[in-house]
């Protein structure tokens, strides 16, 4: 294509022994180049306007040719609202306007901005809006802490997940909002010189711990929905913006060692109002209060003192497990199981048992074998002594009895032998 094309060539390698020239029109149109670069970075001014063509497009930024001089728009500064892509700004071979942000002369290296073009923002945004307005904008950042909503091109504000619900639990505001959502919001600071601004979407409605007793006073019943487990209870929520506490010590009358024994995430289930705190929003729930109490029922069944059958379910050294034929679990000290005949009892075995305690703040029942034989042995050697005594008495009395007859009998004699009789 460049046959018979008068050019110019740099002449780049001689070898005298081959006779050979070797010549490159690349290398002189990068000298040439090189030379246009340094003038003009030699000629630049931070802050200077120049006209430029779009000349490669990244996810980064925006490279523009300034007249064989490329410099580049980082993402951040070709807009002064967020974008997710520079093509939402600028197209390939597009002639812009740019303005000089900083270059530096050694590494040929141009930063150029193009938003800086245009007032700030936050330069046009109204006098007249207030803390306490109410504005619309969409969501265009999301983190854990909060969402980022552009109520005008480029004025952002802060809404802090706190400001979210009225819901003392700590959340996620990926939980609440995404990215384009449209949302309305509430100005809660405005610092138009540090150009920040916070809002509130919880402030938008009614404050429910506000008439929370009257809604739900102390003993009252409702269903709630389980949001979070944790290894010292559940999380439960009555409504948008309630949810309260309800401790693994009120979520059942049986010993468990995790709430998700009984729960799930999700589940909605029946819970009594307990307590308030309402100056922390913290609520305090109970379920088991809604059942009987088995230990009542326990009491009343098995009294101290009652002598009943149990099974040996597990045994160490120390301690045996033992199970009433309704399932009613006991334990029992390991010298409380031995048997009569001097042996332990064994896992399997069935033995009647006399409870000796019942412990209502640990749920325990503690039985012993060794008593129902033991104090059967004592109470009969207690009736077989008193019944010695009483045979004793008996015989003492039929003496004493005996000789104060004869006494009188005698004393009668006297009497008459006396009188001449």
């Amino acid at each position: 294509m460049f046959v018979d094309t008068t050019m110019d060539f740099k002449i780049v390698k001689i070898n005298q022994e081959f006779r050979n020239v070797v010549v490159s029109h690349k290398a002189l149109l990068e000298a040439e180049q090189e030379l246009k670069r340094t003038e003009l970075i030699s000629k630049l001014e931070k802050g200077q306007v120049l006209e430029g063509v779009v000349k490669n497009i990244t996810n980064y930024g925006v490279f523009v040719d300034l007249g064989g001089v490329d410099g580049l728009i980082h993402i951040t500064d070709l807009s002064w609202g967020r974008i997710s892509h520079p093509e939402e700004v600028v197209a390939l071979d597009q002639k812009i306007n740019v303005v000089v942000l900083d270059f530096n002369e050694q590494q040929k290296r141009i930063a150029l901005g193009l938003k800086q073009l245009t007032p700030h923002p936050w330069e046009a945004l109204s006098a007249d809006l207030k803390v306490g307005d109410t504005v619309k904008g969409k969501v265009v950042a999301v983190a854990d802490y909060g969402a980022f909503v552009e109520v005008e091109p480029g004025v952002e504000g802060l809404v802090h997940v706190s400001e979210m619900s009225w819901s003392p639990r700590l959340h996620s505001a990926q939980e609440f909002l995404k990215m384009g959502d449209e949302v309305q919001a509430v100005i809660l600071t405005l610092d138009r010189e540090a150009r920040k601004m916070s809002l509130g979407i919880k402030q938008l409605t009614a404050n429910p711990w506000e008439s929370i007793r009257e809604k739900y006073p102390v003993g009252s019943q409702h269903k709630a929905t389980v949001r979070n487990i944790t290894n010292f209870g559940v999380f439960a929520e009555l409504e948008d913006g309630v949810e309260g506490l309800i401790h693994i010590s009120d979520l059942s009358w049986n010993k468990i060692k995790h709430p998700a024994e009984m729960v799930q995430s999700g589940d909605v289930i029946d819970v009594v109002i307990l307590d308030f705190d309402e100056n922390s929003h913290k609520l305090s729930l109970g379920h088991k209060q809604l059942t009987p109490n088995p230990w009542d029922e326990l009491e009343a069944k098995y009294p101290v003192g009652t002598v009943v059958d149990a099974t040996v379910s597990a045994a160490n050294d120390k301690n045996v497990t033992l199970t009433f034929a309704d399932g009613t679990e006991a334990t029992a000290f390991a010298r409380e199981m031995v048997k009569e005949d001097g042996k332990q009892a064994l896992a399997g075995e069935t033995l009647p048992v006399k409870v000796v305690d019942l412990r209502r703040s640990t749920r325990t029942v503690r039985v012993s074998h060794l008593r129902t034989y033991q104090e059967a042995k004592v109470a009969r050697e207690t009736a077989e002594v008193e019944s010695a005594k009483k045979a004793i008495k008996k015989v003492q009395t039929s003496v004493e009895k005996t000789t104060l007859g004869d006494i009188s009998a005698l004393a009668a004699l006297k009497d008459k032998m006396e009188k001449g009789e």
